[in-house]
């Protein structure tokens, strides 16, 4: 096959298969492999088009909805887990690694231990997080890891939690479509409404580059809520 059999491939998976441009993407870089390092023969690859990124927003929830999703958490483990993640910001991932001695009480920090990127960082240890902590380890114990899975020397797996919240959602009555991911995009996004420097966020969350925390400058209503539309300049509130 050469270049033109190649490209009508390449339409078809997104004409027909109606892929993702991520998964168009990695179409491309695979067959380009494959003719390059296999075949040896790069020339019928070379100007092969890769898709245009997708810059999609994130999904953000607002402040009722985070406290309508805690609200329909009864068991305290699970309360005190997802608390943690909105209030800190933390990767599913980080929370569910977490241990004991990461939470420093007294200073009101958080250890984020060997995070993306083998980083360790610090984030904030919300007190209200923190009362809902107490009650859960007054009532549970937990030794090593803070979020022990079946078995206690392994910690809850990624898997569980997103079902933890999946039935959270239900219950909560929350139609929104949203993972683990989205509570940190609510915390990036809500504290940046709060007026915390962009910088701080960045720092907070992990992120090596700026640009990937300014995403959230898209998302917030800050600003948004100033700006009035010219609708309502033309008809008067109340009037049909």
């Amino acid at each position: 096959m050469g270049e033109g059999e190649v490209r009508q491939y390449l339409l078809y998976l997104l004409d027909e298969k109606k892929v993702s441009r991520a998964h168009h993407n990695q179409a491309v870089s695979a067959l380009k492999f494959y003719y390059q390092r296999v075949l040896r023969q790069p020339v019928k690859v070379e100007e092969l088009p890769r898709p245009r990124s997708e810059k999609k927003l994130p999904v953000v929830l607002s402040r009722p909805e985070v406290l309508r999703l805690f609200a329909a958490l009864g068991n305290l483990k699970h309360k005190a887990l997802l608390m943690l993640a909105y209030s800190a910001g933390l990767r599913v991932s980080e929370v569910v690694r977490l241990k004991v001695g990461d939470i420093d009480s007294e200073r009101g920090l958080i250890r984020v231990f060997r995070a993306k990127g083998r980083k360790d960082r610090y984030t904030p240890l919300s007190q209200v997080a923190l009362e809902v902590l107490r009650a859960y380890w007054k009532a549970c114990r937990p030794v090593g890891w803070l979020f022990p899975g079946a078995h206690p020397d392994q910690h809850l797996s990624k898997r569980a939690v997103q079902k933890v919240l999946a039935q959270a959602r239900q219950k909560a009555g929350l139609h929104k479509h949203f993972t683990m991911h989205t509570l940190r995009h609510s915390f990036a996004t809500h504290m940046l409404e709060d007026g915390t420097d962009v910088r701080y966020v960045q720092e907070m969350l992990g992120h090596s580059r700026p640009e990937t925390t300014m995403i959230y400058t898209h998302v917030t209503q800050k600003d948004v809520r100033r700006i009035r539309s010219p609708l309502d300049n033309i008809i008067p509130k109340g009037e049909p």
